[in-house]
């Protein structure tokens, strides 16, 4: 054989068993990041909940810090290699606990959550399952476009390439309300 055939068949070869390394190799890296997206995103949840549990509800501000640290940021933008999952993705619910013979979690709607967090303190010694007593606080993670409901968000992969039809997990964490933002001596809210 002639030794230019040869290389030509070493060529095509190689070209081969390049690409499948590179398909192997760009699978793998992918799957990676889907398993580090479906566990950092209860973590998120996990931070946000228990941040927001010590933190007053009505302060805007205060609500977006909460946010940002529990995408690991000191500012708003992308999760770290969680591209599209934003603060702007992690969705905040107040809870009050309705005992109809059996305990019901209900959402609290924005416009019947007390004025401040001693008034929740108030709220809840008056009747601890009131419509208006904040007893736990939920996070999840969720899109921003829709407003109404928790809807999963869409993978993103990293790679153009192949486009995997993958939902992130809805991310959930539950924990008791604390202080909610109340410190000590604070008075009542007109």
């Amino acid at each position: 054989m002639d030794t230019r055939e040869q290389d030509g068949v070493v060529a095509v070869e190689f070209s081969l068993v390049l690409m499948l390394f590179l398909l192997v190799a760009f699978g793998v890296l992918e799957l990676a990041r889907v398993l580090y997206l479906y566990n950092t995103l209860q973590m998120v949840t996990q931070r946000a909940a228990s941040l927001a549990a010590v933190t007053d509800f009505h302060d805007a501000a205060a609500m977006s810090v909460v946010r940002q640290k529990a995408v690991l940021r000191t500012a708003p933008g992308t999760l770290a290699f969680g591209d599209p999952v934003s603060d702007a993705h992690v969705r905040i619910d107040y809870l009050s606990l309705s005992d109809g013979g059996t305990l019901a979690m209900t959402p609290i709607p924005a416009a019947a959550l007390p004025y401040c967090p001693v008034n929740n303190r108030i709220n809840c010694m008056k009747d601890p399952y009131g419509a208006s007593c904040i007893r736990l606080v939920r996070a999840q993670i969720c899109d921003p476009a829709v407003t109404d409901s928790c809807v999963n968000v869409r993978y993103q992969g990293l790679f153009s390439l192949v486009s995997l039809p993958i939902m992130l997990p809805k991310a959930t964490a539950i924990v008791g309300a604390e202080t909610l933002g109340a410190m000590p001596g604070d008075a009542p809210c007109p």
